[in-house]
């Protein structure tokens, strides 16, 4: 069983270790089996690809990989890493995500 992760699809992140650190970026998608994250722009690779409908010539194909999520950090709204935790609102009583540093909610 996998633990609850603080990062979604979605959300703006930066990475704080590893070799892409200080990029940001979008969440495009999240694994929570591996605990890993795509994030827009970020741990590019080349991939050799065969010709198929998507890339008729083949060749060498930059993308995204996945990074684990311990090395990304949610960006707030001033666009610095910040902290996250959780706390129950008050107007819709629902669980809500909120930055430390400036103890306002995330979006």
């Amino acid at each position: 069983m996998s633990s609850k992760l603080k990062i979604k699809k979605g959300d703006l992140v930066k990475v704080i270790s590893g070799e892409s650190k200080g990029d940001t970026g979008k969440v495009l998608s999240v694994n929570k089996v591996s605990n890993r994250a795509l994030v827009e722009g970020v741990n590019k690779v080349k991939k050799h690809s065969k010709p198929n409908a998507k890339h008729p010539n083949g060749g060498i194909i930059e993308m995204e990989a996945s990074i684990h999520v311990s090395n990304l950090m949610l960006v707030d709204g001033a666009g610095k890493a910040s902290r996250t935790g959780r706390k129950l609102d008050e107007k819709t009583n629902k669980l809500v995500r909120f930055f430390k540093t400036t103890k306002e909610v995330v979006k």
